[in-house]
């Protein structure tokens, strides 16, 4: 686990692990491991550059840190339905973070009635893997990643 919920002064509650959402979601996994593979688009999907998204190798990357990470810890603003799918449950949250900003981020759950306990006042943590796309550079000049939702956690109670 790359959060650490005995860090937060709160109980906090694992809802998302990308890991087991591809357990069960192998098409995902083969979709981006074929644009990657796919020389024919050279400015859409991941580079490849820590391995094929979902591989043993790309894992691998992540647990020993040579893919860089980006962590976020905040507190609920807003909780609400975004997006042209119809839905009775909210799927965005912005988060405001400790130097005052806020971030519309996705709310991730293994299972979907975790999805409820998203809330303005709630806390919440992410994690993201920062994978490099194809397409370089960033807008920028720097490096152009794809932040891909490792873990996320909110807070319980």
């Amino acid at each position: 686990m790359l959060l650490r919920l005995e860090d937060f002064n709160m109980p906090m509650k694992l809802v998302f692990e990308l890991e087991d959402r591809l357990r069960v979601d192998h098409e995902r996994v083969r979709l981006a491991q074929a644009l990657t593979l796919n020389l024919s688009k050279p400015r859409m999907g991941l580079k490849g550059t820590h391995g094929l998204f979902g591989s043993p190798e790309w894992w691998a990357s992540i647990r020993e840190r040579r893919m860089q990470l980006l962590y976020q810890f905040g507190l609920v603003q807003r909780a609400y339905v975004s997006g042209q799918d119809e839905s009775t449950s909210n799927n965005t949250i912005d988060l405001k973070l400790g130097d005052g900003s806020v971030h519309m981020t996705g709310i991730y759950v293994n299972n979907k009635a975790d999805a409820d306990l998203f809330h303005p006042g709630c806390q919440v943590g992410i994690v993201y893997a920062l994978d490099e796309l194809k397409q370089q550079p960033a807008v920028d000049g720097g490096v152009n990643y794809l932040n891909i939702a490792l873990e996320m956690a909110v807070s319980v109670g």
